[in-house]
């Protein structure tokens, strides 16, 4: 039997055809994508725990690395990567981010982990304007990275996301100047395949959490991924994906927990896999019962910060570094701020080492339940501290000495604040 349709019938036929493909099928519109660079000098180079000589290492316990995790939803396109070093300057950030296709170079954020067990990426100078750096080896860094990023939006793939900030549980970290004084909330975020070969398969973990990765330190001949290599490795072998860390507010002084008692200290390889682990198996807690978001909103806004630097060292480091770092005009810096809104999270990144009641306060200000803040990103300029902590403490002695000055702090706190009171709030649960 034959059944005539008119041709307007099948004209909205065909509309709600498509409206249905368009909202049905095609309705998931979030992608991520993951991959990783190994960064490991061949042969061994010196490691930096900080200003002055870099010491010799003649081993390695695990491999450095750069590990990029991009997110796409309709066009909105972010990077975010962690490189295993001490800091990461905008300097070789940017010559990164000029080799990277297909992202706008203010949405690409990376920040270093902050182990004190890697080579020099400051170009410290000494007391005769001399530096150690390895500048080839940085170069090669900066490609690794790029090729690190720009792999992972090949492999932009539909995904959901588990999102969850909880409190890491056990012998973790501790704040060194004040025991109590220390965030024991860790942030989360998972993303999982959606379609294809790879439906349910966890495409990434992050882990936002705000520790000093000092475990092994530079003065012992070991280069090393310290505490995070261990991590990482523990939430690959669980089936979460690729692993990225991202320190979170940490100066003055978070660090991680390795009292024995009597003074003395458990500062080897064996107490990076003990803490390391144990991070990892707490970030896979706190994130297992976490509500899939299928569709998560996406947002990313950039400014610029001025800071004065006020430090005569950091004048010396700043001005001597073989790096060639530019300035606004003299005696400042400028560095740049992002607030990102991931479904229901909202993330700050901060360009240095904040004091934890600096993030303490950013964090309740934020207007969610999941807070992160991602620490030494986009620039590394030492320790923040507010006015009312500089200088003030004998204890803050050493911190405000490698801080960029006393108005650091509050110049970041009120630009952060403003990103927050600018921008939308991060999507509802």
């Amino acid at each position: 039997m034959f059944i005539y349709f008119p041709k307007k019938a099948v004209f909205y036929a065909f509309l709600f055809a498509l409206t249905f493909l368009s909202f049905g099928v095609f309705a998931q519109s979030l992608q991520v994508g993951a991959a990783k660079r190994i960064i490991t000098p061949n042969p061994l180079l010196p490691v930096s725990g900080g200003i002055g000589k870099p010491k010799p290492a003649t081993e390695k316990r695990g491999d450095l690395f750069a590990r990029a995790l991009v997110l796409e939803n309709g066009k909105n396109r972010i990077a975010i990567v962690s490189v295993d070093n001490l800091g990461w300057a905008s300097v070789l950030g940017d010559k990164s981010r000029a080799l990277i296709k297909d992202i706008l170079p203010e949405n690409i954020i990376i920040a270093a982990t902050h182990t004190h067990s890697a080579p020099d990426a400051y170009g410290f100078p000494d007391e005769t304007g001399t530096s150690y750096a390895d500048l080839e080896y940085l170069d090669w860094c900066v490609t690794q990275i790029a090729d690190a990023v720009n792999e992972a939006v090949k492999n932009l793939e539909p995904a959901s996301l588990k999102i969850a900030v909880g409190e890491a549980k056990g012998k973790i970290a501790y704040n060194y100047y004040a025991p109590e004084l220390y965030d024991p909330r860790c942030g989360v975020i998972q993303a999982i395949a959606t379609t294809g070969k790879n439906k349910g398969q966890k495409i990434a973990t992050l882990v936002n959490y705000a520790i000093h990765p000092e475990v092994l330190g530079s003065g012992r001949g070991i280069l090393s991924p310290d505490l995070c290599g261990p991590l990482y490795d523990r939430i690959e072998s669980k089936g979460g994906g690729m692993a990225i860390f991202l320190n979170g507010a940490q100066g003055g002084m978070v660090t991680a927990d390795t009292r024995l008692g009597n003074g003395k200290e458990a500062n080897t390889w064996q107490e990076c896999i003990r803490i390391g682990q144990l991070l990892a198996d707490e970030s896979l807690r706190i994130v297992e019962d976490a509500a899939l978001l299928e569709n998560p909103s996406l947002f990313s806004v950039s400014k610029q910060l001025e800071i004065p630097i006020e430090s005569e060292i950091m004048q010396f480091i700043l001005k001597n570094s073989p790096l060639n770092y530019s300035f606004a005009k003299e005696n400042h810096v400028q560095t740049q701020v992002n607030l990102i809104n991931i479904g229901p999270a909202q993330i700050l990144t901060i360009p240095g080492e904040a004091l934890p009641n600096i993030g303490f306060y950013l964090k309740r200000k934020m207007p969610t339940e999941y807070p992160f803040l991602f620490g030494l990103a986009n620039d590394a300029f030492g320790y923040i501290l507010t006015k009312e902590d500089f200088n003030s403490f004998k204890r803050y002695q050493y911190v405000s000495k490698t801080s960029l000055g006393e108005m650091t702090g509050d110049i970041y706190i009120n630009q952060a604040l403003e990103l927050i009171k600018e921008s939308p709030k991060p999507q509802s649960k």
